[in-house]
């Protein structure tokens, strides 16, 4: 009996090899996910991801799922772990810039409706990190507790704004955290309280390489026709403010605590400038939107464009508030 021919046998080159490897990998983690991942997952092969972000750009993800409990979660993790492949994880796509070429291994949404409940006992509101900010800070009001009004019109989810720590209107969402449960990538779960989490700027480490399961959240009580009144001041400040296009909010973090980026950008006079399909908003120097048919690389060049000139005129090094992901196509 011949043995079998190896894919070098046969002329493929090394990085052809390695495409067929690759896929071979995926097929078995989708057989695999099919087989053991529990009634109520959803997962699919080449998942486009521009639908899935606010900027509406990018590629799709090698393989996405949407685990129906934790115990799914942590199956997801020691089958990954298994095959040698990386994770990344999706909330409601905002603050997010995905690169034309998609994202390769799996990318984990905790989209299901089991990662979005919300509780209320005293002053403590304990979500789950698939929430919507907007539904968290509702539920506060109805229940007369103030100190999440800012959630009020920022398009993504708890586990989002845990992972940036998403701050407007000059809160921080860590200012409103007592606890934090989260699940690291060998599926064991942790609960910490925040004294024990360091936090910084737009970012929670902790969070980088971890999931966020939930948060418990202190308000403070207050009359619900104040509250309310305060989340539609901030409501119409957005709207008078902001940009109505696609974008995946504020680009760059702010260089120093006096100096907004957008202002900054302002002042360069690069509002209104557009490459291919996206632009410097006319609106907000600090967003990027999405014209209609912008390629995640229009918006890249842009990012470019606008480090580029605050080196050059201000020896301002401008970083990325947006995450990027993904491989170029």
């Amino acid at each position: 009996m011949n043995p079998p021919l190896r894919l070098a046998q046969i002329g493929l080159d090394p990085a052809s090899e390695a495409a067929l490897n690759h896929a071979e990998t995926l097929s078995n983690l989708f057989r695999d996910f099919e087989l053991l991942l529990p009634k109520g997952t959803f997962i699919r092969r080449d998942e486009p991801l521009a639908k899935r972000t606010t900027l509406r750009v990018g590629g799709p993800a090698d393989l996405y799922v949407e685990p129906s409990n934790e115990s799914s979660l942590a199956l997801i993790f020691e089958t990954t772990r298994l095959r040698g492949l990386p994770v990344a994880f999706l909330g409601r796509g905002s603050n997010l810039l995905i690169r034309d070429g998609g994202i390769r291994g799996v990318v984990i949404s905790l989209a299901h409706p089991h990662f979005s409940r919300i509780t209320i006992e005293g002053q403590l509101i304990t979500a789950d990190a698939g929430a919507r900010l907007k539904d968290i800070a509702h539920e506060a009001r109805k229940a007369g507790l103030s100190g999440l009004e800012f959630f009020e019109g920022i398009p993504g989810s708890l586990g989002g704004a845990l992972r940036m720590n998403a701050g407007a209107m000059n809160a921080w969402t860590f200012d409103a955290v007592e606890r934090l449960r989260f699940m690291d990538s060998t599926g064991e779960i942790h609960d910490l309280s925040v004294d024990k989490i360091p936090v910084e700027y737009r970012a929670c480490p902790l969070l980088r390489s971890r999931i966020a399961l939930s948060a418990t959240l202190r308000g403070t009580p207050d009359a619900s026709e104040a509250i309310q009144s305060r989340m539609k001041t901030y409501t119409d400040k957005r709207w008078t403010t902001q940009p109505k296009e696609s974008s995946a909010g504020c680009t760059f973090k702010n260089p120093l605590p006096t100096l907004p980026a957008g202002r900054l950008i302002d002042e360069l006079g690069l509002k209104g400038t557009r490459i291919g399909n996206a632009e410097i908003s006319t609106v907000h120097g600090n967003f990027l939107v999405n014209l209609g048919n912008a390629t995640s690389n229009d918006v890249l060049s842009l990012i470019s464009l606008v480090q580029q000139k605050a080196r050059s005129v201000h020896q301002i090094e401008l970083e990325t508030e947006v995450e990027i992901l993904g491989e170029d196509a």
